[in-house]
């Protein structure tokens, strides 16, 4: 199958995955999982989409797929399967359920495909927000009004933000109760939703994030930092994020949550932004 041809499953995937979260955002029954996470109606319909639309492919072999609400995901993480199966998608159907379930515009849907353990195809929609970022496995591009009429697409570049009074760096929810921020210009922001804290920087709003996030999480917007210049980098070794093995998550929850907390910027300010991190327990 041709590039173009997954690029097009993908952004369909996208397009019909933002119809179901606008029409149930104003009644998705949110609920809680077992470790009181929320889930909602749209988080399960998406879910049942992807699959749906992704059964044929994996069907063949060569194809897996990693859902966030997938209750079989645990059984992907181990070495085998991740050399056997040349294509992995892994889509969080709604990234930022908890602003979903309260109606707030900044979640968004996160589907990514790896090829041979390496990020390749991207796509993060904010239906609410007509913003959709995207990787074609050469380019990546920032679309206003996306999937509509005056839909506007932009390649994204690299970006180098030079640290000032009006640097803004995003962290995620749950590293907030982790550590303390000492900085006298770069201030941070918490948006609780890891497709914000990844693709805004690639587009100026913000300079990077610190989290320490899921497979899911990162996937999508995995190929398209990386055309704003942008890197994954490991808080504690500063080793770049390029492929995924079993040693990265942490085997005891078979989660396939990372180990290690991650900084998003350019290469330029991890050291910088670093430095303005302290954790408040040691070994974090």
């Amino acid at each position: 199958m041709s590039r173009e041809l997954y690029v097009k499953i993908l952004l369909s995937l996208a397009k019909e995955a933002g119809r179901i979260a606008l029409r149930l955002i104003d009644d998705s029954h949110p609920g809680l999982k077992p470790d009181r996470s929320i889930i909602t109606d749209a988080d399960l319909a998406i879910s049942r989409l992807a699959h749906r639309r992704l059964g044929k492919l994996v069907a063949t072999g060569r194809h897996a797929l990693i859902d966030e609400e997938d209750p079989r995901k645990a059984e992907y993480l181990n070495e085998e399967f991740l050399e056997r199966i040349p294509f992995i998608w892994a889509i969080d159907p709604i990234d930022g359920t908890r602003g979903y379930a309260n109606r707030m515009p900044h979640y968004g849907i996160s589907i990514g495909l790896i090829k041979d353990r390496k990020p390749w195809l991207g796509a993060v929609y904010f239906p609410s927000l007509k913003e959709l970022f995207y990787c074609d496995g050469e380019q990546a591009y920032f679309v206003t009004d996306a999937f509509g009429r005056a839909a506007k697409r932009r390649l994204i570049k690299p970006v180098n933000e030079r640290l000032s009074d009006r640097s803004v760096f995003i962290l995620s929810d749950a590293v907030g109760e982790e550590l303390s921020w000492h900085s006298n210009d770069c201030r941070y922001m918490v948006f609780a939703t890891a497709v914000t804290e990844f693709c805004w920087p690639c587009i100026g709003r913000g300079c990077g994030s610190l989290s320490r996030t899921h497979l899911w999480d990162v996937a999508g917007s995995w190929p398209i930092v990386a055309r704003a210049g942008l890197k994954f980098r490991s808080f504690t070794t500063g080793k770049t994020l390029d492929r995924i093995r079993v040693d990265l998550f942490e085997q005891h929850k078979k989660s396939w949550r990372f180990k290690d907390h991650y900084i998003l910027s350019s290469r330029k300010n991890f050291s910088a932004l670093r430095r303005r991190v302290k954790f408040l327990k040691e070994g974090v």
